[in-house]
């Protein structure tokens, strides 16, 4: 958990434009489920400000403050609320560079008038009563920084920690100051009297440079930077340990296994009477909450132990992306990697474990055009899904329901497992890791889509995230290129607001169907084959280096991520009067060409077709779409909106961009944080280790 991370001199630009305050608040309320207090309010906008300006008149306006965060994630663990710290400031030491962080505690308390000296443990302030002494709350940080499952474990680096009593005289304070108080490294005082002492020691402990990629370093190491799924499971191998899961994405996969040990059979040691139970397990969360990693790394573990596993998806770009960039060939990918539709006939016997990632695109029934009648569905798929396995899990989240016909909620799920008689077991999970980990972004996300109820705030840099919008989608693409050209994983997108047409000819040409003024370009191929110039077929567009030059969908984007991502808003959803209005297009055929062009503007995907929704469903499927593509970047989204009036919409939403240069390109960023994305391996079987126990556990690598 943090509230913020930004360089004192920007947080002093937020503060000016009061934008501070509001975006702690709202940090605040989603982590601790109810609001700050006036008096947390009024302290974040005192001694915050007060700790930023020492800071810039020392000269050292580029260390970072890290606002209200907690250790690791594995705080959350703890009885009771995590220990959060008022402000972790990050920079490199002048010295010798090594990393340097200092613990502060702020406080604006005015007299200490007492300190039970005995044990240092409580301190007298008037008209507060007994608080806890400084020292002894900066000992549990350091503590929880500095050990063996810190932050700071097995890192070159300098910590210490101080409390600022800005408000206090060396007078007003002495019992906190006297010659018998506290020492060492974490227990230094400072009041308004030594003022100058704090920026002395300041400019000693961090360089004049910039701490961005010290701070990187760290978001890293807390758990608040996660390493990219696809490159994650690249580096596994196939071996036992595919991902580092923390907080309660660990608790959720604990359950998941030890539920698995007590219900399945041991293939080793077969139950004279077996175990007949039924579980289900589902696992609830927002885009980027960790719901994949969760379920590639309970397979890995499952298998390990000689379980059969499937892991089945709804999204051919899912699957295909998984396949193509982690190099598993045809066979491999076939034995354990399958979709919702392959259940119809159960397998006999049932699979262990089935993994129902994105359970939101179930269908109402297994059906393609191309099966004949007796391989059509006859029952709900959920329902074949249970029949599938003995222990089924279920990773949803409704927000990303994007066609008609997709049926996936809670309420279908608990139903299904009532049926069966199965034991149903609900998890949520809130902590973000896409998007930068900002779920300030998301939040602000949903709100412009009207996702949410109430008006959006302008957008606050956090530090985590950022987010602008284009002038033309000229701009856009270079943008999303340089990004892409220099290292970064990028990708352009797009409402589907233009025909889509299917390869032409021999040459299986694309035609430029996206076409806004004279920028004109191709959609992504509809096609499970290259086409002309090594376009991708559309499983592996989100992965393949030529995927650049096609516009997606969300139809390929979802489930997927890059460092960068250009949003292109068409027709389909524009601002009109403070109020967003959602159009249908329609199509004519070019004399010339035959092909379909634009004749109204609005949405031509043929899943929300007149016939197929009414202006209600078609309205909340519209605004999911874009809410999906909106959540695809880990750094920076690029929007752009077809229509004038939006884009000023978004243009004044966003605010002003720059914030002493912050804009997080691949050249911006900390060299820690610059680490290309990796190269699909060679398609084949790869050797799997079986045994969870036999290999010591590699550390996790880290791009992020």
């Amino acid at each position: 958990m943090l509230l913020l991370r930004l360089a004192a001199q920007d947080l002093l630009t937020l503060n000016s434009r009061r934008r501070m305050v509001p975006h702690l608040a709202a940090r605040w309320r989603h982590f601790r489920g109810a609001d700050a207090s006036l008096s947390e309010r009024s302290a974040w906008a005192e001694s915050l400000v007060h700790l930023a300006e020492d800071l810039v008149a020392a000269g050292r306006g580029n260390v970072e403050m890290i606002v209200e965060c907690a250790a690791t994630l594995d705080e959350a663990d703890r009885p009771g609320a995590p220990r959060l710290i008022d402000v972790v400031l990050v920079g490199h030491h002048p010295e010798d560079r090594r990393l340097s962080v200092q613990l502060v505690e702020l406080k604006r308390w005015s007299m200490v008038t007492r300190v039970e000296r005995a044990t240092a443990e409580l301190v007298h302030v008037p008209g507060m009563g007994s608080k806890k002494h400084p020292a002894r709350q900066l000992r549990e940080y350091y503590e929880a920084f500095t050990g063996g499952r810190g932050p700071l474990s097995g890192l070159e680096f300098e910590c210490g920690g101080f409390a600022y009593l800005h408000n206090a005289t060396d007078a007003s304070a002495g019992p906190l100051v006297a010659v018998d108080a506290p020492t060492g490294s974490y227990a230094r005082v400072y009041t308004s009297d030594r003022r100058h002492q704090l920026m002395a020691d300041l400019r000693k402990h961090f360089a004049e440079e910039g701490g961005a990629s010290a701070a990187e370093q760290l978001l890293q190491n807390m758990g608040l930077r996660n390493t990219p799924l696809l490159d994650a499971m690249i580096r596994s191998r196939g071996e036992d340990t595919v991902f580092t899961l923390r907080g309660r994405q660990k608790k959720v996969a604990d359950q998941i296994l030890d539920t698995a040990c007590k219900v399945l059979p041991d293939p080793r040691r077969p139950a004279l009477v077996p175990d007949e139970r039924r579980v289900v397990f589902l696992v609830t969360g927002g885009a980027g909450t960790g719901k994949s990693a969760i379920g590639l790394q309970i397979k890995a573990e499952l298998e390990a132990d000689s379980h059969t596993v499937k892991y089945a998806s709804g999204s051919r770009a899912f699957n295909g992306a998984i396949q193509e960039h982690v190099g598993y060939g045809d066979r491999e990918f076939k034995e354990t990697f399958t979709y919702f539709s392959n259940f119809v006939t159960p397998p006999d016997p049932p699979v262990d474990v089935l993994i129902c990632d994105e359970a939101h695109r179930l269908r109402e029934r297994s059906t393609n055009r191309f099966w004949k009648p007796e391989q059509q569905g006859t029952k709900p798929q959920v329902d074949e899904l249970l029949d599938a396995s003995r222990l089924t899990v279920f990773f949803l989240d409704e927000g990303q329901c994007v066609r008609p016909n997709e049926v996936g909620t809670v309420g279908l799920i608990e139903d299904a497992a009532q049926r069966y008689g199965a034991t149903l077991l609900r998890y949520e999970l809130r902590e973000q890791f896409r998007c930068g980990g900002s779920d300030a972004y998301i939040r602000w996300v949903r709100a412009v889509l009207g996702v949410t109820e109430g008006e959006p705030a302008q957008w606050t840099p956090d530090g985590l995230m950022h987010v602008e919008v284009a002038d033309s989608p000229e701009e856009l693409e270079r943008v999303i290129r340089t990004e892409a050209l220099a290292g970064a994983s990028a990708r352009l997108v797009a409402g589907y607001c233009w025909p889509w047409t299917k390869p032409l000819g021999k040459q299986r040409r694309l035609e430029t169907d996206v076409r806004i003024g004279d920028w004109h370009r191709p959609w992504n191929a509809d096609s499970d084959t290259f086409c002309e110039e090594g376009a991708p077929p559309c499983k592996i567009w989100s992965v393949h280096e030529k995927g650049l030059d096609q516009i997606g969908c969300v139809y390929t984007a979802q489930g997927l991520e890059w460092d960068w991502c250009g949003v292109i808003m068409g027709e389909d959803m524009v601002r009109r009067d403070g109020q967003w209005v959602f159009r249908r297009g329609k199509e004519r055929k070019d004399a010339e060409t035959g092909v379909k062009r634009v004749a109204v503007p609005g949405s031509f995907d043929p899943k929300v077709r007149a016939g197929s929704v009414d202006d209600q469903e078609f309205a909340r499927l519209v605004r999911h779409a874009y809410h999906v593509l909106m959540t695809r970047a880990t750094r920076a989204t690029v929007l752009y909106s077809t229509d004038e009036e939006t884009r000023s919409y978004l243009k004044d939403l966003v605010g002003e961009v720059q914030v002493h240069g912050l804009r997080p390109t691949w050249e911006n960023l900390p060299e820690e944080a610059r680490v290309a994305h990796l190269p699909r391996p060679r398609r084949g079987r790869r050797g799997r280790t079986r045994s969870r126990t036999s290999i010591p556990q590699p550390p996790e690598p880290r791009l992020f």
